[in-house]
């Protein structure tokens, strides 16, 4: 039996006047799946979470989440999603409890319920001691992780990031990330926007990669970064100088290692075919082997084959409130 459809794009367009933000994109997200939106700044990520969740109409194409066309049954489909944008949409002045009651109360939770989920949450996110503190004095990665919080009072079976972590510190972007993956662990639907590639590669089932308002990959992250390799590779680190190594197994293996640094190699091959020659080599040498490791694609080297961009453009920051 098929997996149900939990958000589907057909066509997908979005013009602003000659400027041609999202270019006819179309996409299936399987109920349950946390799917990744990967590209650089300006790609057309926030553009197209936009227009899934209702809040810009598409030039041309539809959305659909669970079935329901987003243009004609807006007020359902919010009921059932949660979208947390890149810029915090809560309010300075209200303290982190208030602002989770009042989000509450726009989604039409009951009094009840609503207090219970903010409790609930407050906790999920470690924010219990914050519960009493305005919005505005709170630090970056708790406005960040509060804003997540407001996004799921309503119990909603989609949620929409967009750029979760972007600006936060190592441990703030790692604590959320946690939560991210929990909540998909517990069945929910989430499409996440993302610059990040490590981000990307943790959490998503499948990543589709964006490039000026056109996908050009979605595949699961271990596929793509199987179209990476152009062929397998074995590093491996000696002790003492590692370049006189390099002719010897030039000579064995029919192919130059790659000097990585003073003490470490790499060949390219299967580790089987070359760990005898590498072996053999370093013994004649009189020296020995520190460390062996077969390299694995990374999902970095697989969005430089796919688009043919640098890494460095999926670097930049944008800020957040």
């Amino acid at each position: 039996m098929a997996t149900p459809t939990a958000i589907k794009a057909s066509g997908l367009v979005k013009r602003y006047g000659d400027l041609v933000a999202v270019d006819s994109i179309s996409f299936d997200v399987e109920k349950g799946e946390s799917f990744g939106f990967l590209g650089p700044n300006g790609a057309g990520k926030t553009t197209t979470i936009r227009m899934l969740t209702g809040l810009s109409k598409p030039t041309a194409g539809k959305a659909e989440l669970l079935g329901l066309d987003v243009g004609s049954n807006a007020t359902r489909t919010k009921g059932f999603t949660g979208a947390v944008p890149e810029v915090s949409n809560l309010y300075d002045e209200l303290t982190a409890l208030e602002n989770l009651l009042f989000m509450g109360k726009l989604y039409g939770v009951a009094n009840t319920e609503r207090h219970m989920r903010a409790e609930a949450l407050l906790e999920l996110f470690r924010l219990q001691e914050k519960r009493d503190r305005p919005f505005r004095t709170l630090s970056r990665g708790m406005k960040r992780a509060l804003t997540i919080a407001a996004a799921l009072i309503h119990n909603p079976k989609i949620l929409f990031l967009d750029e979760p972590t972007v600006g936060l510190d190592v441990m703030a972007a790692r604590s959320l990330r946690k939560v991210i993956k929990e909540l998909h662990d517990q069945g929910m639907t989430i499409f996440l926007t993302t610059h990040y590639l490590e981000e990307a590669d943790i959490l998503c089932d499948h990543i589709a990669i964006i490039v000026k308002g056109r996908i050009v990959a979605i595949e699961r992250p271990e596929k793509l970064k199987e179209m990476a390799i152009k062929e397998q590779a074995v590093e491996f680190t000696v002790s003492g100088d590692a370049s006189t190594l390099v002719e010897p197994l030039a000579a064995l293996t029919g192919s130059k290692p790659i000097i990585v640094n003073s003490s470490t190699l790499r060949c390219s091959g299967t580790t089987n075919r070359l760990l005898p020659h590498i072996c053999r080599a370093v013994q004649d040498a009189g020296a020995e082997i520190v460390s062996v490791n077969t390299i694995r694609p990374t999902l970095e080297e697989a969005f430089v084959r796919i688009t043919g961009l640098s890494p460095t453009v999926m670097a930049t920051e944008k800020g957040g409130k």
